[in-house]
Order: C-alpha cells, then sequence, then structure tokens
C-alpha cells in the first residue's frame, strides 16, 4: 500500500553555509524521493537520513516527530518542502495518512526499553492493576508498603532482565507495528542481533505484503538492507539516485572484510 507517494525537498537556499538543516541537503535541494512500499534511506552520519524522516513526519504531522530546536530556518525549510498522497485505492495507493501512522526513532526504542526496566514504573503499573480490582485509595496506600507488593515487583524485574535489549526490541516492534499504517523508522537495528536483524526485516515484508503498510526506513545494516524488499537511496551518493543493496560501501566494507579472512572459515 502506498500512502506517502513522494516527497520534494526545498528548492531553496540560504547564503548562511551553518543553516540547518539547508546545509544537510545542499547537495539534493529540490529532489523528488518516490517512494515504494519500502524505502530506505541509506547513508554514513550526517548524510540527513534522520532528518529527511522528521522532516517527513512534521510534515505529515505524524506521531513521534521531533521538535526543531532551532525553530527559524527548519520551519522555513518544511513549509517550502512539497509531498503527494496515494490516489487510487484500486491500485494499492490511498489518499489518506493512516491515524494510526508512527515515527519511530532508535533513542524511542531505548527509551521504552529503559523504561520498562525501572522499579517505579512496575511499582505504578502494578498499583494500577489493583486500583482496577476495586482496590480502594486506602488498601493501595497499604499496599505501597506491603512484603507482598515488595516480592511481586522483585519478580517482575526478574522477567523484565532475563530478555536481552535486543528481545525485548523485537517485543515493543511486535507492539507498534500494527496494520493499515505508515512507519518511520530510524536505525531499527539498534540493539538488535544479525539473526533478530533479519527477523524484523523479514516481519516489515510480511507487513507490506499482507496488512497494507508502507514503510521508510533509515538504516545501514547490512542484514536489513539484504533482506528488506526495497527501493534503496544512497544519501551519501553526489546526486539523488537508487542503488542496489551489494553496491553500497558499508556493504561492500563487510563482503570485503570477511573475503579477506575467507581461509579462517574454511
Amino acid at each position: 500500500m502506498i500512502y506517502l507517494k513522494s516527497f520534494k525537498l526545498s528548492p531553496h537556499t540560504v547564503n548562511n553555509p551553518n543553516a540547518y538543516p539547508y546545509n544537510v541537503f545542499r547537495k539534493i535541494s529540490g529532489e523528488v524521493f518516490v517512494f515504494n512500499n519500502i524505502t530506505v534511506l541509506y547513508g554514513n552520519n550526517g548524510s540527513g537520513k534522520s532528518t529527511l524522516l522528521n522532516l517527513i513526519a512534521n510534515k505529515l504531522d505524524i506521531t513521534g516527530a521531533e521538535e526543531f530546536t532551532n525553530r527559524e530556518y527548519p520551519l522555513d525549510y518544511m513549509w517550502n518542502c512539497l509531498y503527494s498522497l496515494g490516489e487510487n485505492e484500486g491500485d494499492g495507493e490511498s489518499d489518506r495518512i493512516p491515524p494510526n501512522s508512527l515515527y519511530i526513532k532508535s533513542e524511542d526504542i531505548l527509551y521504552e526499553i529503559k523504561k520498562i526496566q525501572q522499579e517505579a514504573v512496575l511499582k505504578e503499573g502494578y498499583l494500577y492493576q489493583h486500583s482496577k480490582l476495586g482496590y480502594t485509595k486506602e488498601n493501595l496506600e497499604k499496599l505501597k508498603q506491603s512484603s507482598q507488593m515488595y516480592k511481586q515487583i522483585e519478580i517482575m524485574k526478574f522477567a523484565n532482565e532475563k530478555y536481552s535489549n535486543g528481545e525485548t526490541s523485537i517485543q515493543i516492534f511486535d507492539e507498534y507495528l500494527v496494520p493499515n499504517g505508515l512507519y518511520l523508522l530510524d536505525e531499527p537495528e539498534t540493539s538488535l542481533s544479525p539473526t533478530n536483524q533479519i527477523q524484523l526485516a523479514e516481519e516489515i515484508n510480511k507487513l507490506v505484503r499482507f496488512f497494507n503498510c508502507q514503510f521508510i526506513i533509515a538504516t545501514h545494516s547490512p542484514f536489513m538492507l539484504g533482506i528488506l524488499d526495497a527501493k534503496i537511496y544512497n544519501l551519501d551518493a553526489p546526486l539523488l539516485r537508487t542503488f542496489r543493496w551489494s553496491e553500497l560501501e558499508n556493504v561492500r566494507f563487510f563482503y570485503d572484510f570477511f573475503k579477506e579472512r575467507k581461509n579462517e572459515f574454511e
């Protein structure tokens, strides 16, 4: 399903070479990104992957959009960006952005992991559950001081800690990525082992194929790049164009690294 068909960067420039985000996209000013069901934004640090995702999220008012700290230049830049939505639902397109669409950053996932592991959050959840069971305020206050609550919190802490950050990340993605949504993912491979990166990429392919989802993903993970059925834009290139995953610098680096050590595997 195509919800967001294209996004055009502002064609305007400014004299200040440090003006953000003009300086980030100076090489591709006014260029148009045309999106597939899955589109990958590839590039090294500072290439503009995260900035572009946040521009799209702000322009389309997608949940998770992060406010720009410098409000003058970014807002002016954003207003001059243009986008087009899908038009004909019969062709696998839609003329609206689904309300459950999300922009999910790697730091959001890390924050959720930290929150899950915080004892205060566990206590709050435990007390909330008991309030739903009909406990009065007086009973809840007694429960706060009880050995019963302490023991239960310790059990829950152990239950959370027995899962790695990567396993917890996969659980969070399972919860957030639901059918009929446009999802902007910024480096979702953070904290994930290669096996889990491949598992997430395969799940994304399924969500697109069977559940009417569209993804725009910023990543340089060779494992996800190799599994995702995606159109890939290389933001490190001097001109905006698409690449095969095997042409990308980061992927070639891994290939050469293991090729030079081939004898150690035989």
